[in-house]
Parts: C-alpha cells; structure tokens; sequence
C-alpha cells in the first residue's frame, strides 16, 4: 500500500468552533476498530518454526526462549497437527544432530534427523499445510559455519554450493513442499533448482532468504541448534548498513529460480520488507527471528509490557510493512487470537 499524497482540503471546523474532522469516531469502540481495520493478519500468514533433536525422549525447554522447545519425534507430530488446528500456513523444520562433522553429511544424509522429522511430519498433517525445509549445514558442522570452510577458514561458496543442492533434494524426496536456502552464498538458488528439476522435483518450490543479515539478534536460535559457531558470519550475511544491497541480492535470487523471498530479521528492518514488497512480484517473508522473540518475553516476564498485545502489535506490524509470510515462534500459539 503506498499514498502519494495527503489531503490538503480538510477543514478545522465549522462556526463552533469544535472539530469538524473527528478520526476518532472510528477508534471508540473494538467493533468500529476491526471495522475500519486497513491490516489483517491471518492464521494463514503465518509459519510455525519447529526444531526437532534426534536422540530425545523428551522435549527439551530452550532456556534463551521460553515456551520453545527441542522437540522429540513425537512431541514434533503433536506440534505439527496443533499448528494445523490453530490454522497456521506453514511449518518450519529444524533438525539437530547428535554428531557433526567438519562437511556436515548429516545435513544430506537420507536418514539424518531433518529427514527423519520431514517425512513425519508430513505422514502427520500432509498437505494440510505448508512444510518447509532450511537448507543449511551448520547445525551439522564442527565449525558451526554454514558451509565447507576452505583453507582461508571462509566459507568456501563453491564446494558449498555442491552440498546444498544435495541437501535440496533429500530434503524434497522427504516431503518438504518449500525448500528455504538460508546461506547466503553466491548462486545457491540456481545451483538448487537446477538439482531438484534434475531429480524430478520441478514442483518443489524454493524460499531464498534474500535479505538476510548479520545480525547481533540470533543469539537464541545458536542455542536452539546448539551451533559450534566462534566468531561471526560477516563474511557472507549482509551487512546491517545497507538498503541497495538487498534489492541486488533479491533480484540475483529471483533470476536464479527463487519463488519466495525473505527478510531476516524482521522487525528491525521493516524498511527493508516495505521496499522489497513494493520491488518484486513474488510473496515476501518475514522472519521474526529468536532475538525478537526473546526480547519481547523478557520484558513482558518482568511486567515492562503487554506480552500479548506487544507480540499482536508486532506480527501487524509486519504484515502492514508488506510481508504477507510471517514465520514466527508465537504462529501457532497467536493464531487464534488474531481474528478477535
């Protein structure tokens, strides 16, 4: 939604004196609020991260994120199906290994927990929802980057390009609907596109992660994966201080075959949502990370805010800067109240 101008022709008020231009008339009550409402959020906008840790014979609270769990395989289906009843639009897996190592096989391996929880997950709520897949292998690496490091200790984008198209396709023989490439190397929408229409996978859709950036807010998540990361992913995440760069990424990506793109984070880069969203043709996300997520619970646990009415303002938020895929922890959870 863009404005071009501002009316210029309103009055003040008549001979009383009093207001002859009330906005509040349409304030006074919730009924007349949700009448005049210019955004609204639905369940169907939204998707439910879920991680999943193979080994597991309970979930497992993530201490950094209260109320998000590391799921068992079966604690992973009775989150899946609740999500579907609540009516949310999508499902996010997250596996996390019990090994490593330093080219993260676990990650492309048939088998391998991703897999694994993939294939339950859809055996679970089938198409009844969206399921998608993270292409990334640093919850399965030594290192904790996203990639193969090369001899400089960078990630090498080339060799990691080779192991993410490999990745793509267990993940799509799994069930995933949407495979989301979240490494932020050169290239790595084409070279998966390229894998899955050879694998016969065509109709598997790709969500780039465009807009990604390095960001001091994913803090949590490390711990929901238990990632081995030391040091930082500058090298290959965006840059906080720039705009111009994220359209060239997006265009690259959708050059490339991506159906989808994202911005992450999300809240504190609504200018970057409002301009990919009035940029490009295809549906923008929005990835309320960990951070924002941790934030919110932390004040509200010590009674600074409204954590009900924060996290609401919040998801509108997003949807009015122009995302209309809003991936947030509190999807299944908020689902139901936004149609209050």
């Amino acid at each position: 939604m863009t404005y071009s101008r501002i009316p210029t022709t309103y009055t003040n008020g008549g001979d009383s004196g009093h207001p002859l231009h009330r906005p509040r008339r349409l304030r006074r009550t919730p009924a007349l609020r949700r009448l005049a409402a210019e955004t609204t959020v639905r369940p169907s906008n939204l998707v439910q991260p879920l991680f999943v840790r193979e080994g597991l014979t309970e979930p497992r609270p993530i201490v950094s994120m209260p109320g998000v769990y590391q799921h068992t395989r079966d604690s992973l289906r009775k989150a899946a199906a609740e999500a579907v009843a609540a009516g949310v639009g999508g499902l996010m897996v997250f596996g996390i290994p019990e090994t490593k190592d330093a080219l993260g096989t676990g990650a492309s391996d048939p088998d391998g927990i991703a897999q694994i929880a993939l294939r339950d997950v859809v055996a679970e709520v089938g198409d009844e929802t969206v399921v998608i897949s993270d292409i990334n292998l640093d919850e399965y690496t030594t290192h904790g980057h996203v990639g193969v490091l090369g001899p400089d200790g960078d990630v090498d984008n080339d060799a990691s390009l080779a192991r993410f198209a490999e990745v793509a396709v267990v993940q799509a023989e799994a069930g995933a609907h949407i495979v989301a490439p979240s490494g932020m190397q050169d290239g790595q929408v084409r070279h998966i596109r390229e894998a899955l229409d050879r694998a016969g996978h065509g109709s598997v859709a790709i969500l780039g992660y465009s807009a990604k950036y390095a960001s001091s807010f994913y803090g949590p998540f490390r711990d929901a994966v238990e990632s081995s990361l030391t040091g930082d992913r500058k090298s290959y995440q965006q840059y906080p201080a720039n705009t111009r760069e994220s359209l060239r990424e997006v265009a690259l990506d959708l050059s490339e075959g991506a159906d989808l793109v994202m911005v992450k984070p999300a809240s504190h880069y609504l200018d970057i949502v409002r301009l990919l969203a009035d940029s490009v043709d295809v549906p923008v996300s929005a990835y309320q990370v960990s951070g924002e997520y941790s934030m919110i619970e932390a004040a509200a646990a010590r009674g600074w805010i409204d954590r009900d009415n924060a996290v609401l303002e919040s998801l509108t938020c997003l949807y009015r800067a122009g995302a209309t895929v809003l991936i947030s922890y509190w999807a299944t959870e908020f689902a139901t109240k936004l149609s209050r």
